[in-house]
């Protein structure tokens, strides 16, 4: 008995994505409402780390789609990172071990306006087989339709969902209502063939702005050790307290416009381990996540970069 090789995945680094996740069939991929908001708020620190955008999702209880912008980040890089995560959080709480996602995510790339508008509508239509919810898929509460028409805020502020909806029109409450009629007119089953995965070597341009990720470690730590005024001999200091917020701030950076892997952080910090490695990004998340200096210094590396 043999398999066939897994095919190569097409990516590009500036494409946008329609991404589908789904659960092996003994057990369900999102077994409560916990389990959703779970897989959100670690998608929205993924985020955090690699600056891709999302447009669109909908979860269900054995799959989920996203439309993800990946705006230069490597998207299996993401996917696989955060599927990681989420299968392990998923195993500790369900007190379970085991595979958790079938087989690897499943992507297609988004090739025009119109079938990112198209694909959005289908993703937003998922919940019609759903009991209460066959003629009011704005009704459900794990989709960003709602988003899209003003029912809710995004809490997580996980959403992009301004760039799709300003194609509707300038009006906001007059582009909701045509987005709305929009998502009752296109039938699923129609759009279904449409939206299958095969992966294909199309590029999608428009006028998006994409983060070249060639940054090098170098500038990286000179910058931080510049803002933070600490001296660039400190950022190699393994066990001291006084560089644990500008270490972070340098290892959520390079893994996320270097494009480099942990292994290669480690070396570049002092071979330090790939525990330690993964401890400082989450540190360096939450830093920009809850105090808005840190989140300027990252901003404004950025931004140097990008003018």
């Amino acid at each position: 008995m043999f398999s066939l090789p897994r095919t190569e995945r097409i990516k590009m680094d500036n494409a946008i994505y329609h991404v589908m996740v789904r659960s092996i069939t003994e057990v369900p991929l999102f077994k409560k409402d916990d389990d959703k908001d779970k897989y959100l708020k670690q998608m929205k620190d993924y985020q955090t780390i690699f600056g891709f955008k999302v447009y669109a999702y909908c979860i269900m209880t054995n799959h989920a789609h996203f439309i993800i912008d990946s705006n230069g980040a490597d998207i299996s890089k993401i996917m696989h990172g955060l599927n990681f995560k989420y299968a392990v959080t998923y195993n500790r709480i369900h007190d379970r071990h085991g595979h958790v996602f079938q087989d690897r995510f499943k992507s297609k790339i988004v090739d025009t306006d119109r079938y990112l508008v198209t694909l959005s509508a289908y993703i937003h239509n998922n919940p019609l087989k759903i009991k209460g919810y066959e003629n009011c898929p704005e009704k459900y509460k794990y989709s960003s339709l709602k988003v899209y028409l003003g029912l809710k805020k995004d809490e997580t502020g996980l959403l992009d969902e301004a760039y799709i909806m300003q194609m509707m029109g300038e009006n906001v409450n007059n582009a909701r209502d045509r987005y709305l009629k929009f998502v009752y007119m296109c039938d699923k089953e129609k759009l279904k063939k449409e939206m299958e995965f095969e992966d294909e070597k199309t590029e999608y341009r428009s006028q998006r702005k994409v983060l070249v990720r060639n940054f090098s470690p170098e500038k990286i730590i000179a910058f931080i050790c510049e803002e933070t005024g600490i001296e660039k001999l400190m950022m190699y200091m393994k066990n001291s307290r006084n560089n644990k917020e500008a270490r972070a701030l340098a290892v959520l950076l390079m893994r996320s416009l270097c494009n480099f892997k942990i292994k290669h952080i480690c070396q570049i910090l002092g071979n330090i381990t790939e525990s330690r490695v993964s401890k400082l990004c989450s540190i360096g998340v939450e830093l920009i996540s809850t105090e808005d200096r840190y989140k300027d210094i990252v901003n404004k590396f950025i931004l140097q970069q990008v003018c």
